[in-house]
């Protein structure tokens, strides 16, 4: 991995926040520094970070409810997992101050970016994995979610924001949601979906923007879910 220039940045206070001094400073400046910026950048950690995290959580989940079937820890794992979950940790260790973003993309507010963020936090992870070994890795993600973990339970509060509508409508006789791409820019590598979803039957129709179709598609069922909960 080629080595990005250090910055004069005391990262002191993010060690801190995150419980963890790296031995190679380079591989946290190369996990804080997006694609937009010179010089590697961090899409190749965020991945590792990004799977490491999956099958930690996977294995606490399949361990602390022996009961709960396959569908069960899908969910738990999702909302763990989720990007929401992970700009909250993100801004929680203050991760915004330390990012490293190309001209445009600070200008156009990258640091508050969740999708920026979110990957910055996996990243973290890959680059904390890399400095240490999986043991250290998975006690700190273990410290980071110890609160959540303790809390989060089986059930509908779970389910993700397309799967509550879905089964909102059914169990009311509504047709279901159409989702349709209404546009997608940027370059291949850096793209946002625009993403409608309409519900006839309610006369809901929203638009809602992610860096994947996936991402979109969810938070337009969430805007639609808010709807439906405003009404009521």
């Amino acid at each position: 991995m080629a080595q990005n220039k250090l910055r004069l940045v005391s990262y002191k206070p993010l060690y801190q926040a995150i419980g963890y001094q790296f031995n190679d400073q380079s591989l946290l400046v190369t996990a804080l520094t997006h694609r937009s910026a010179k010089g590697d950048h961090n899409e190749r950690l965020e991945f590792l970070g990004d799977s490491i995290l999956s099958y930690v959580i996977a294995e606490v989940l399949f361990e602390k409810f022996p009961r709960s079937d396959e569908g069960e820890l899908t969910r738990m794992r999702s909302t763990l997992v989720r990007g929401e979950t992970l700009t909250q940790m993100a801004n929680d260790f203050g991760l915004s101050e330390y990012l490293i973003l190309g001209p445009g993309e600070m200008k156009s507010g990258g640091k508050r970016r969740s999708s920026i963020l979110e990957d910055a936090f996996e990243a973290i992870i890959g680059a904390i994995y890399l400095d240490s070994d999986m043991v250290q890795t998975k006690q700190k993600i273990l410290d980071w979610y110890q609160e959540k973990l303790a809390t989060i339970q089986p059930g509908q509060s779970q389910k993700d924001s397309k799967t509550q509508l879905q089964e909102w409508l059914q169990q009311r006789k509504h047709a279901l949601p159409v989702y349709e791409v209404t546009q997608i820019t940027g370059q291949e590598h850096n793209q946002t979906f625009t993403v409608s979803c309409s519900v006839d039957d309610l006369g809901h129709k929203v638009q809602a923007k992610g860096t994947s179709r996936r991402k979109a598609e969810q938070e337009a069922a969430r805007l639609v879910l808010q709807q439906i909960n405003q009404a009521n």
